[in-house]
């Protein structure tokens, strides 16, 4: 069956701001699609969950293990295995380089795909915090640019919270719990004080760049934990490591095409993730949410609607979530017959009960 997922992360707005945001919005084919589409009953998420009902999606579909209860999907394995790096048996953890800065009264995390990280730099930075890894016993592993690992048997348990679930807000809220957290924060802040007397740092900021001055953990997993039907293989590691907020950022057009290809490679029932939407909802730059997603409908929902409607493709599920709700809606050719029902935005603002 020629069948795709579409997952649009950050298509719900946050409900006191959505009316407004659709009256101004011009996506007709989104529209359409919701309009005449099936819609699943709306599921509503904690919104101090430690990941966003986008990554709770992909883990289910992913097939990653359980993870401890409140915590963000096990995806550190599978991280590892999408970047060709084979983990030694023990537990890991996904580490980013990331920028922390001050607000008013409280430290708050800046979304990590903006950091504009370079290869060079990164492995600058790796190099100076690496001792301090290797003097109490961790393995620290270079993944890319903004990706790197730690293996932390103990720690097995800790619970830990996505960047994307931690953007822009309270880190002490969203900072690891449990099993180890004492020695995860001395260590984090030892890195921090290592890193502010690199050079590097300073370099960036004359180029009006952000420091890198912190790290971020998230996605335990044991070095055993597979994918289901090895997924990341077919899905594309571009695709992956984007998914979840982890792929390095690039020209717009450039990551579009590579999504294209990730799905072609796919199977007869296939995914597609869209997530030009994220960057500005984490802003809460809602005037450029607005223009990405017109953007959005003009060069991706129009031509599927068109491919709906021509019978090549068979069907199609729109996976739309926010910060803190999530909405299935099936739609197939038949479905686009329905005249009398007119297209509509309105399930974009809806609330759960």
């Amino acid at each position: 069956m020629n069948h795709l997922d579409i997952l649009v992360p950050f298509a719900l707005p946050p409900a006191e701001l959505a009316r407004d945001l659709l009256r101004q919005s011009k996506a007709p084919s989104l529209a359409m699609l919701l309009g005449r589409g099936k819609a699943a009953p709306l599921q509503s998420h904690d919104p101090f969950s430690r990941a966003l009902p986008h990554e709770h999606w992909l883990a289910r579909r992913f097939g990653l293990p359980p993870a401890p209860q409140d915590s963000s999907p096990s995806a550190a394995a599978a991280l590892m295995q999408g970047l060709g790096l084979a983990p030694a048996a023990g537990h890991w953890f996904v580490l980013h380089p990331a920028h922390i800065h001050v607000a008013r009264d409280h430290l708050v995390l800046t979304d990590i795909g903006q950091l504009q990280l370079e290869e060079e730099e990164s492995q600058r930075l790796f190099a100076a915090a690496l001792p301090l890894f290797t003097e109490i016993g961790h393995e620290l592993v270079y993944g890319d640019a903004r990706t790197w690992f730690i293996r932390a048997d103990a720690w097995a348990g800790l619970r830990t919270s996505t960047p994307s679930a931690a953007s822009g807000r309270n880190v002490d809220i969203w900072m690891p719990e449990g099993p180890g957290e004492l020695a995860w924060r001395k260590l984090q802040n030892e890195v921090q004080m290592q890193w502010f007397a690199e050079a590097l740092n300073e370099q960036r900021e004359m180029r009006g760049q952000k420091a890198v001055n912190s790290i971020w953990i998230w996605g335990g997993a044991d070095a055993g934990a597979a994918v289901k039907d090895n997924y990341v293989a077919r899905f594309g590691l571009r695709g992956w490591m984007r998914a979840f907020g982890a792929g390095q950022q690039g020209d717009q057009a450039a990551a579009n095409a590579n999504q294209v290809n990730e799905v072609v490679r796919g199977d007869g029932h296939r995914l597609l993730v869209l997530d030009a939407l994220a960057e500005a909802a984490l802003a809460e730059e809602w005037g450029l949410w607005l223009q990405h997603l017109e953007h959005l409908d003009r060069e991706w929902l129009a031509p599927l609607l068109v491919s709906l409607q021509a019978d090549t493709l068979a069907s199609l599920n729109l996976i739309l979530t926010g910060s803190d709700r999530l909405v299935e809606v099936a739609v197939t050719r038949g479905a686009l017959r329905r005249f009398w029902r007119k297209p509509s935005l309105a399930l974009l603002a809806e609330r759960s009960v």
